[in-house]
């Protein structure tokens, strides 16, 4: 039995298209967007960006190792598909707690065959946990891009986000990067605001947004790449593409000196 509160992993794949999901998950979605009907712009947005910071990782910045924070639930172009369809020798470690995501990460681990995937269930606000047994398939010694998308709203301290940033990234080498995207509700207007509420009180784990200010506090000390903290649809579009709608979640990289 699924319980009483919808789970972010399976709310987001309902909101995806994805049928790994319960009725609770399926109601608080359905509800929720009622409430904010460009909430599945969101989460297109989001997945998307993956994709188009991935791409650029692997491809102009040589990027071959990369590290999936709170992985979700699969669904199309994975981490590990986009980065090997630039760089099929690209090493993806995906880190999720969720029972429901370890279910399902057989779908993470299809590396192409000069590469390697793994899957670590772990709870990402245990940092040395998790570094310490990523040897297997990363080297830390060279550059690696640590993937944060949509994590760090479920810490509700500031400080405890910016202290798991530094401590992910400090373990990395110069030249690695942080891809992080993250609600806010300085965009999307006040119904924005009143589908957070419901959300925390329906479903798991509760969100925090947070401001421009406050998320470039969480990143001091790395360089933002361009166009900087923007809302993730706007960043990098693809040449030629249609002008996407504005979304409340922002979106970054950035690179470690």
């Amino acid at each position: 039995m699924a319980g009483d509160l919808a789970h972010n992993a399976r709310v987001w794949n309902h909101w995806l298209g994805g049928t790994d999901n319960y009725p609770v998950d399926r109601a608080v979605g359905d509800r929720i967007t009622a409430m904010y009907p460009s909430i599945g712009e969101v989460a297109r947005a989001d997945r998307a960006f993956l994709g188009r910071a991935v791409t650029h990782l692997a491809g102009a910045e040589g990027v071959r190792q990369f590290l999936d924070l709170g992985a979700g639930l699969p669904t199309a172009d994975n981490t590990h598909e986009v980065a090997q369809r630039v760089a099929p020798d690209a090493r993806i470690v995906y880190v999720d707690k969720d029972p429901t995501v370890l279910a399902h990460a057989r779908v993470l681990l299809s590396s192409s065959p000069a590469g390697q995937t793994e899957y670590l269930d772990a709870d990402v606000r245990d940092p040395d946990a998790i570094l310490s047994r990523l040897g297997r398939t990363l080297d830390l010694g060279a550059p690696v891009a640590v993937m944060m998308l949509g994590i760090l709203n479920f810490v509700p301290d500031t400080a405890e986000a910016r202290s798991l940033v530094r401590r992910y990234v400090g373990a990395t080498a110069p030249g690695s990067h942080l891809v992080l995207t993250h609600p806010t509700l300085e965009l999307g207007g006040s119904a924005n605001e009143e589908a957070m509420a419901f959300w925390n009180e329906n479903a798991t784990p509760r969100i925090t947004a947070r401001s421009r200010a406050e998320i470039a506090s969480v990143v001091e000390g790395l360089e933002i790449s361009e166009p900087g903290i923007v809302s993730c649809s706007r960043w990098r579009p693809d040449p030629g593409s249609a002008r996407g709608p504005e979304v409340a979640q922002y979106g970054l990289v950035a690179r470690k000196p």
